[in-house]
């Protein structure tokens, strides 16, 4: 398995090679953001660790560039920023995990090889189908770049159908994860439906009859 270091402690990123080396993985190194991010960018990687306060390029703008540039190795943040909100941040554009320094190796070691069994398929930090785009993190929805106000359940319903947007979503299933299951009436997904093609444009969500809705691009 082949890791990426990106850290610019290098006694840390020494220890790391080492003990990483001697685990079975074959490691490379950086010691800046903007290093880390172009041999992430040329390289297969099974996963990376980086650090979020770096030289010429921080940790999340890594990740987000990755991202949008369609690379989906799996991330951990490794920092000493321990608030829930910088963890919440790490998460948010689109890390897989992390970890707070200081830390334990064991851990670290156990975490690359959980990140390293889940596929590297697309996992996008922001939605897009189409010209909508939907930021789950700060439920901001916007068309053609416009925003456009949603209340939570119509952003909720919206983002399950961008989620899934490669097939149909039948009633029962939306109801079930957007509404958690409570037993309201099939009904009520027609209405939400409704509530999303007068604000966002009826091509949005398309109907296909008998089986369900599908988000449309």
């Amino acid at each position: 398995m082949r890791v990426l270091v990106v850290d610019d402690e290098r006694g840390l990123v020494r220890a790391l090679h080492r003990g990483l080396t001697a685990e079975g993985f074959a490691v490379d190194v950086a010691f800046d953001g903007a290093t880390g991010r172009h041999l992430a960018t040329e390289n297969e990687y099974d996963a990376i660790v980086l650090d979020i306060m770096l030289p010429r390029r921080n940790g999340y703008d890594v990740v987000t560039d990755l991202r949008a540039l369609g690379v989906w190795t799996p991330v951990l943040l490794l920092s000493a920023k321990d608030g829930e909100h910088d963890v919440a941040d790490g998460l948010d554009v689109g890390a897989d995990d992390y970890l707070t320094k200081p830390f334990s190796f064991v851990v670290l070691v156990a975490r690359l090889r959980a990140l390293v069994r889940r596929p590297a398929h697309a996992r996008p930090a922001v939605l897009q189908v189409g010209d909508v785009v939907l930021d789950p993190a700060t439920r901001v929805v916007t068309r053609a770049g416009e925003v456009v106000a949603l209340t939570t359940r119509e952003t909720a319903l919206l983002e399950y159908l961008m989620r899934h947007a490669d097939r149909v979503v039948g009633k029962v299933e939306l109801r079930d994860h957007v509404w958690d299951g409570s037993g309201e009436d099939l009904n009520v997904v027609e209405v939400y439906v409704g509530y999303l093609r007068r604000k966002l444009g009826r091509d949005v969500v398309a109907t296909v009859r008998g089986a369900g809705y599908r988000a449309a691009g």
